[in-house]
């Protein structure tokens, strides 16, 4: 028989949906695959059991339901302060997963090149491959996961057409300063480039830090596809909810590549998740003040245990440096830690470019009792690890 596609006779499947099979497998608290075990906003669900019977149950328009895109419009614009407009500027995609592939799709052409950072989340260099693009990785170096914009500059001189920007980022939890932002802006328009971003965790942000959007630096809105999903920001990942949201010459492209894809999110699930779309502000700090709860809950368990981590700055992800196990294989290494000690995690070798197999990432986007059965078994990690080396 003839040959499959090469373009992706290199894929896996996803390493982080694999660990969570993994964790499963074993009954090991998953801290792989980054989604809660509580409950979404009780307004969202109340909303979804009023209309359950009722509907709507058919098609919505291709690009998003009108009220949905309309909240969301006015939502995005009391945050980023541009005049996004719901006609012109947004298209609802199924999850932000496909919101990324449809970017993707509609600014690059095959033979383009696009750069990354590294470490990336695993869908960006699948997402570039799909659109025949080849990427170009630019390394994010610990601990502070800074930048060499040198680096940036250089992949645009090789012909990068775009710059994947995932802020606060996934799996590190860098949340990208005004200063660094502007650089990458900077070579962007010098080079007439493009930027797409990734923002799902936009409304997960540790003070003092803060998140801005590229999109409204000098220059950069005509240039920039942001990407986001409603799965963090309102505990629904099983939703998938996203959108693209852009100048209309772009959306206009977007809009075809979507139908294509997808023709269309799911109606029940955007009338009901238009009423989270109109919660007040102390939503969004009621939703940051309980994941730096979380997020101090389980790094300070790690602390006390003596294991190193990276403190993150947005999102819910710790990378935890496994060194001193004398680790070689971190995917052996995860799969160890699922079956003997009882905890999910990803290997550190699925987000990274380099050679890199000493990091692990742990999520606890979980309630306080998940994230201290999953301390009190990772509180034996020193003594079972013994075992392993």
């Amino acid at each position: 028989m003839r040959p499959l596609s090469t373009r992706t006779a290199g894929f896996t499947d996803s390493v982080i949906r694999r660990m969570t099979r993994i964790s499963n497998r074993y009954g090991a608290i998953n801290l792989s695959q980054g989604f809660p075990d509580f409950d979404p906003p009780k307004e969202i669900t109340d909303r979804l059991t009023e209309i359950a019977p009722h509907g709507p149950h058919q098609y919505a328009i291709t690009w998003g339901a009108q009220n949905f895109r309309e909240a969301l419009a006015k939502k995005q614009s009391h945050f980023t302060g541009l005049d996004i407009d719901p006609d012109k500027n947004i298209v609802v995609t199924c999850g932000s997963t496909e919101a990324m592939m449809a970017a993707m799709m509609t600014v690059v052409n095959p033979g383009d090149k696009v750069a990354i950072f590294s470490p990336f989340y695993e869908n960006y260099t699948a997402d570039t491959i799909l659109s025949g693009a080849e990427p170009i990785y630019i390394p994010l170096v610990p601990p502070k996961f800074s930048f060499d914009a040198n680096l940036i500059e250089d992949a645009f001189r090789q012909g990068a057409k775009a710059l994947v920007l995932c802020n606060p980022s996934n799996p590190c939890g860098k949340v990208f300063t005004r200063e660094e932002l502007q650089t990458i802006a900077d070579i962007v328009i010098r080079y007439d480039g493009y930027v797409i971003t990734d923002e799902v965790y936009e409304h997960i942000v540790y003070a003092p830090h803060k998140h801005v959007y590229i999109s409204t630096l000098p220059g950069m809105w005509e240039r920039t596809v942001s990407c986001s999903s409603l799965s963090k920001t309102y505990s629904i990942t099983g939703w998938r909810l996203g959108y693209v949201i852009a100048p209309e010459r772009i959306i206009d492209r977007v809009k075809k590549v979507h139908d294509f894809l997808t023709v269309g999110a799911a109606a029940p699930l955007m009338e009901a998740a238009t009423v989270g779309l109109s919660f007040p502000d102390s939503y969004y700090e009621g939703l940051q003040a309980h994941y730096t709860h979380m997020k101090h809950l389980f790094c300070d368990g790690l602390s006390q245990f003596g294991l190193e981590f990276t403190d993150p700055e947005g999102a819910y992800y710790v990378m935890l440096d496994v060194s001193k196990y004398g680790v070689k294989d971190d995917l052996h290494f995860c799969e160890w830690l699922a079956e003997h000690v009882g905890v999910g995690a990803v290997p550190g070798s699925c987000f990274f470019k380099e050679d890199v197999h000493h990091l692990i990432r742990f999520h606890f986007a979980k309630r306080d009792e998940t994230l201290q059965a999953a301390l009190d078994r990772l509180s034996e990690l020193d003594s079972k690890a013994k075992d392993y080396i």
